[in-house]
This record gives structure tokens, sequence and C-alpha cells, in this order.
């Protein structure tokens, strides 16, 4: 990939010294074969976005399962909100999962459901009141630009709206961690840079520390490269020369975590696999 000439994005600036609100160490998992996932250790500090890259098949949408508890590692520590949930009882993590919003691969939404159940699926589990519920889901949808679909089905959506309501269900609870797993997956380029758009708005307007998987390097960059204005209401291009100081990247081979770092380090390492992907 040739990047535009003169482009010397200046390092990121450090993250404030805080907790971070998840934290994988010297974590190994195999599925009782061949390891998946090899001493893995990063942390997501609050208000930082992680973009963690890597084609397909080395375990990117593994990590993300451990860090929601999904899946237990056969050792090593993982941290949600300062909680050890290695090997947490599933009933213990219900509580942290509600403070965390995942956007799976291919929306993962009910076809049997309109959208606004979709939407408030774990809401309605939880019995909140009908009026509480629409109002929430409303607002939900309002955010990622959808509010007219409310009563629709999956089926009449497109791909890129299912994405989009796929989000909007992930911020139902105000999340306060979200995982993306490959958020622009099998979608055209334009829908891919709407679906950015929305991930951006997000960060910028709300905050949340956020990981997003993709193996999509125009995604990664645009991640880093852009902010979202919200007077102009779209993401604008930040100055030339310069990255979001909160947006950072990890790239897997093999299992292994071998990079971690600000895009001036990714485009400056003498790692030879993450040149060959990278161009």
């Amino acid at each position: 990939m040739n990047e535009p000439s003169n482009f010397a994005p200046q390092e990121s600036a450090p993250t404030p010294d805080a907790s971070p609100v998840v934290a994988m160490r010297d974590v190994w998992i195999g599925f009782d074969g061949p390891n998946v996932l090899e001493k893995v250790s990063f942390s997501v500090a609050p208000t930082e976005t992680r973009v963690l890259l890597g084609p397909t098949g080395v375990g990117k949408s593994v990590l993300l399962k451990l860090v929601n508890g999904l899946l237990h590692p056969d050792r090593g520590s993982i941290e949600l909100f300062g909680e050890e949930i290695a090997h947490m009882p599933e009933e213990e993590l219900f509580p942290l999962r509600a403070r965390t919003g995942m956007v799976f691969q291919e929306s993962a939404l009910f076809d049997s459901l309109t959208v606004r159940d979709n939407v408030a699926f774990q809401l309605i589990q939880e019995r909140v009141p009908d009026e509480e519920i629409d109002r929430r889901v409303r607002e939900a949808l309002r955010f990622v630009g959808l509010e007219e679909t409310f009563a629709f089905y999956p089926a009449s959506l497109s791909g890129g709206m299912k994405r989009r309501v796929a989000i909007a269900r992930a911020l139902i609870h105000k999340p306060e961690l979200l995982l993306y797993d490959s958020p622009t997956g099998g979608l055209d380029p334009v829908t891919s840079t709407n679906i950015i758009e929305l991930i951006l708005k997000e960060r910028d307007v709300h905050g949340t520390p956020s990981l997003l998987v993709t193996h999509r390097l125009q995604d990664a960059f645009t991640m880093c490269t852009h902010h979202f204005d919200a007077e102009q209401g779209r993401m604008v291009p930040l100055p030339k020369g310069h990255t979001d100081p909160n947006t950072t990247f990890l790239m897997l081979e093999d299992g292994n975590l071998i990079f971690d770092g600000s895009l001036h380090d990714l485009l400056h390492t003498k790692n030879e696999y993450v040149r060959e992907f990278l161009e």
C-alpha cells in the first residue's frame, strides 16, 4: 500500500496514566490443538481505540471473544474493568458484559425480530418497560441514522443498514467499552466508509474506548487520520501530518502479537511480515 507523498504522521501522544479497561497478560489458547494465540499481552486504556490488524485466520476474532469472556484462555490473565475474567463463571460475567457493547461479524441480527426488538434485545430480557425501550431504541437508531427502520425486519435492510443496526444494538446500554469484529467485512467501499464514520462518531462524541478488528488497511488508516466533526455532522481529515493521539495499532501473526504501537511506528517498522502486510 502506497501512502500519500509527504505523509509523515506525528508520534502519538502518551495516553494519560489510568487503569486500563482491558488488560491481557501472557494469554494462550489452543482448543485442544495447536495454539491459536500464544503469549499475547496488551491493554486498552480509557478513551483509547486499538485497531487489531492481520489477515484472516491469525486469531483476531478469538482474541475479541476472550476479551468479552465468550471464550476462556488455557492460561494467562484477562482483566475487564479491573476484574479478572479468565476463568470467571458465566453468571458473574453478565454484569461486565452489560458494560460492553459488541458488534459481531455479519451483524448477527435475528431475522424473526423487528429492528426495534433486535436493538432492544437485552432490554427486553431485563424487562425494561416498553415506553422506555421505545425511547432508547429510537435514540440509538437516530445516532446511526436509521430511526425510520424502527418497525422493519432485517430482510428488508441492505448489508450496510444491518451493520448500522448492529452498532445501534451495541450502543443501547451506553457501553464503557466497544468491541468491533470486522465491522466492514463484506461491504462495498462506500458503505464501509459510512460504517467507519459511525465508529469515529462514537469515538469522538462519546469518547468510548474500543477494540476494532479488521484486515482492511483503509479502515485502519481512516480511524487514525480522521475525526468526527459534530458541527458538520461528518468525519473530516486531521491536519496534514497529524494522527489521532489515542488510536493505536496491534498486529497478529500466527497467534503471536508482533506489533503494538502508533501509526508512525507502524509505517516505520522493520518487521518484514508487517511491511509485507502494509504493501
